[in-house]
C-alpha cells in the first residue's frame, strides 16, 4: 500500500475539496493557525518549518505526488507552530478532515491504509531526529541522499541544507566530494 493508493481512493470518492494553487514564496499555512486539511501536490514544491527564535527551521518537504499535512493541527483541532510555504508555483488538491476520516473509518481496508501512511511518517520522522542528533554533516547528507535522492532534484541546495542544519557552502561541498 502506498500514498498513490490513497490518493486514487481519495478522489474516487470525491473527497477533494479543491485544488489550490500558491504562487513561489506564499504560505498554505501559517504559524499558529489551526489547519486540518491532508494536501495532495499535484505540482510543485512545499516546505514546512517552523521559527527558532529568529531563524526558520526546516522539518519537512513536499513535492509532486506528495501528501503534505501539518499533523498535530490535524489531530488535535489545534494552532500549530508549523508554516507551510511554496517554495516554486505550486498547486495542491485540499482534502478536508471530516469527510476524509469518515472515509478512512468506513473500511478496514481504508483504515490499514492510513495507518501504515501514518507509520511511516513517524518512522521517517525518528530517522530524521536519529540523523539530526547523532549523524556528522556528511552522514546526513548521504542518508538523505540514499532516502530521498528526488529532494535534491526538486529543492534548492539552501533549503536542503537548512533542513540539514549545515551552511550551504558545507553541502556544497559534501556534494562535489
Amino acid at each position: 500500500m502506498k500514498t498513490s493508493d490513497l490518493i486514487a481512493l481519495i478522489e474516487e470518492n470525491q473527497l477533494v475539496e479543491k485544488t489550490v494553487a500558491i504562487e513561489r514564496n506564499e504560505f498554505l499555512k501559517t504559524e499558529g493557525s489551526t489547519d486540518t486539511n491532508i494536501y495532495f501536490v499535484e505540482e510543485g514544491s512545499l516546505r514546512v518549518y517552523v521559527m527558532d527564535e529568529d531563524e526558520e527551521r526546516t522539518i519537512r518537504f513536499g513535492y509532486q505526488n506528495n501528501i503534505l499535512v501539518s499533523l498535530d493541527s490535524f489531530l488535535t483541532e489545534k494552532p500549530s507552530g508549523f508554516v507551510i510555504q511554496a517554495l516554486k508555483k505550486t498547486r495542491v488538491k485540499v482534502i478536508p478532515k471530516k469527510p476524509f476520516m469518515e472515509f478512512i473509518y468506513r473500511d478496514e481496508h481504508t483504515l490499514r491504509l492510513w495507518a501504515k501512511i501514518l507509520e511511516d511518517l513517524v518512522i521517517q520522522q525518528i530517522e530524521r531526529e536519529k540523523d539530526l542528533l547523532t549523524a556528522s554533516p556528511k552522514e546526513r547528507y548521504e542518508r538523505v541522499l540514499k532516502r530521498s535522492p528526488i529532494l535534491f532534484q526538486e529543492i534548492s541546495n539552501r533549503h536542503i541544507a537548512n533542513y540539514l542544519r549545515m551552511t550551504p557552502e558545507t553541502l556544497s561541498r559534501l556534494k562535489k566530494s
